[in-house]
Parts: C-alpha cells; structure tokens; sequence
C-alpha cells in the first residue's frame, strides 16, 4: 500500500500511440466537449474499458447471472444502477448493453457539458471557467470539479452557488442567442488634401 495522500494515474495511455484513426478523433472531442488536454478523454475511456471487462466476465457465465443470490448478479445490478442513475444506459437496459457504451456517453453526463446544456454558460469553455471559479452548485453545494458527472436526479437541482454574482444574469444569458464573433475593421480617418 502506497502513501494515502498521494493521487494515483486513473487512466492508461493509449496502446497504440501513433493509431491515425485515433489521433485525428481525439482533437474534435476535446474541443467539443471543452476538455483540458487528451489526458481528460483517456480517463473517460479507462473508465468505460473498466466497466466492460466487469461485464465481459459476467457475461462468460450467463447461468450463474440467473441466480438471484450470487455475487455475480449483485455485481452486475449495482453496475447496471449506477449507468441508469448516471443516464449513461435507459431504464430497460441490461448487462450486454455495459458492452455499447460510448465515450460520448460519459461526456454528456459531465457538470461541464450539463453547465452549458442548462443554459448557464454561453460556451463549453465558459462553462468550465464558472465551474473552477466557483460559481456552480448542485442542491446548494458548490461543484468546482468540471469532470464530476451528474446524476439524473442532480440535474435537476443544478444552478449557481448562492453567493455568486452571476445569479442575477442567468436569464439574460439563456435569452440572449450566441452570436459568432465577427472582426469589424476600424474606421479610417480619411485625410483631406485641399490646399
């Protein structure tokens, strides 16, 4: 055992690290989903690749999954309550659909993407700076953790942290429409030579 305090690496890095087909995915999920660094994306992936080695060997033995008493079928009903509490999987889903899971699944589910989804920020990027600084509660608790992912009961109870001055603007914000931002020149003077 290691020393409490100190964090450990939560993902792998990518096997492969020159796969093109990775590479030139990976650039188009930062910037959609406004995350820090690729380092983001690997931690959601180790995550999901977690969930479906569980599921792979659950599903080695179906018979056993029958059985309501073994720790199999415990093991897969408390994975398959935490993706539906999440909204990663629908209410009907099963252990075989832990296997279809996607990265955008995971990222959807992220305070970061819910801040902007709500109507709380006007960028992703925004949104995570409100989020750092602050500004964001859930239930009256201040989040400041872009990559917490909310559960379908928090997010209801998503909005801004009591004391923040950016509760008052909030309709402004969802009322105002995003425009693109645009480069006007300056006007020139012209200079008149009349002599």
């Amino acid at each position: 055992m290691g020393y409490p305090g100190k964090n450990r690496k939560t993902y792998s890095t990518p096997s492969h690290p020159w796969d093109i087909m990775r590479i030139s995915s990976e650039p188009e999920l930062v910037k959609n989903y406004g995350l820090r660094n690729r380092r983001e994306l690997w931690k959601v992936e180790s995550k999901i690749r977690n969930y479906r080695r569980v599921a792979r060997k659950l599903l080695a033995n179906p018979k056993i999954l029958d059985e309501p008493d073994t720790h199999q079928h415990r093991v897969a009903a408390d994975i398959l309550a935490r993706m539906r509490r999440l909204g990663v999987l629908p209410a009907d889903s099963s252990i075989d659909d832990v296997l279809t899971m996607k990265r955008e699944d995971f990222l959807e589910r992220r305070l970061q993407t819910q801040v902007l989804r709500k109507g709380l920020a006007r960028s992703i990027k925004e949104a995570r700076q409100r989020i750092v600084h602050g500004h964001v509660a859930i239930a009256g608790k201040k989040i400041t953790i872009p990559s917490y992912l909310i559960s379908l009961e928090e997010e209801s109870q998503l909005g801004f942290y009591r004391g923040s001055p950016l509760k008052d603007g909030v309709e402004e914000i969802r009322a105002k429409p995003v425009a693109p931002e645009t480069t006007e020149a300056e006007p020139t003077e012209e200079v008149s030579t009349s002599g």
